[in-house]
């Protein structure tokens, strides 16, 4: 990263660095919601972020009483979003969509509801309009969702889906979507897979945390590795932490540094992962974190 190396920001807090991990759904895929609860509460991982149609599954209301049974903080809600259609109808049923997924973050008490902005349009070449169509439904969505309590966390993706899945590619352009409404209302994900090739990520960290150095924008900070060569399809690429190319350490003191003290959550979409036993995979994370993280 051109605006420092990983030894010259703040240097975190020892074990409460490691009392911040938060282990997503899918990192784990093959556990159970139960399986999940359960194996989370046992390691002392006391954060988990979710996937909506897991939880739909299980029951919205029975999926908030598991988990707060076992001690655990719901981190973060996946996903909403999808806003770049240009057909009115399937807008109006994004925007719907959308208010359900609102709905469901806040049963299961978590502030934070990431969005996959969506990609663009079928023959469409068009990125700047599918950004603006993005802000609109932004600007339809952000009152509901303050008003129960939730905030909207707008999640760049790496390049390679900008077509397909989100034509939200930088932080930069994350935050010029999420500047446009109050702080409370519309925040950023910093995942580390999807911005660690960006030299300009560093600013837009500090960008994020604001001027009082509050991380008041940062609504989410993920980790995965990146590795290669990538998969056919691609989005099944994340690697196991310290595996890859990426510096998590050094983008654990940036976000650091932009005040951010929230949980931190590890989300790898990974076969080779979800092929082996889950307590297994989930103590090899809590150790890379320690070692590649803290």
């Amino acid at each position: 990263m051109s605006d420092g190396g990983p030894g010259d920001g703040d240097g975190g807090d020892g074990d409460g660095v490691l009392s911040r991990l938060s282990l997503n759904q899918e990192t784990v895929r093959q556990w159970s919601l139960p399986e999940l609860a359960d194996g989370c509460a046992r390691a002392g991982v006391r954060g988990v972020g979710l996937w909506r149609a897991p939880v739909r599954d299980y029951g919205v209301a029975a999926a908030a009483r598991l988990v707060r049974d076992a001690g655990l903080e719901v981190t973060s809600l996946c996903r909403g979003g999808f806003f770049t259609a240009e057909d009115p109808g399937e807008r109006a049923a994004a925007l719907e969509d959308n208010r359900a997924a609102i709905d469901e973050a806040a049963a299961l008490g978590t502030g934070t509801l990431v969005l996959v902005s969506g990609g663009l349009p079928p023959g469409s070449r068009d990125l700047s309009g599918a950004r603006e169509r993005i802000a609109d439904a932004l600007a339809q969505l952000a009152p509901y969702a303050a008003g129960r309590g939730v905030r909207l966390a707008l999640e760049p993706l790496h390049p390679m889906y900008a077509a397909d899945r989100c034509v939200v590619s930088t932080l930069a352009q994350a935050l010029d979507l999420a500047e446009r409404f109050p702080a409370g209302q519309v925040g950023v994900v910093v995942d580390t897979y999807h911005l660690w090739w960006d030299d300009t990520v560093g600013a837009g960290i500090a960008r994020a945390g604001g001027a009082g150095g509050a991380g008041s924008r940062i609504a989410a900070f993920q980790l995965a590795d990146w590795v290669t060569p990538l998969p056919e399809g691609v989005l099944l690429g994340r690697g196991q932490l310290g595996d890859g190319s990426v510096d998590l350490r050094w983008f654990r003191e940036r976000v650091d540094a932009a005040g951010y003290r929230g949980p931190i959550e590890v989300e790898i979409f990974s076969p080779a992962l979800w092929a082996r036993d889950g307590a297994e995979v989930l103590a090899e994370i809590v150790e890379r974190f320690a070692t590649h993280v803290r």
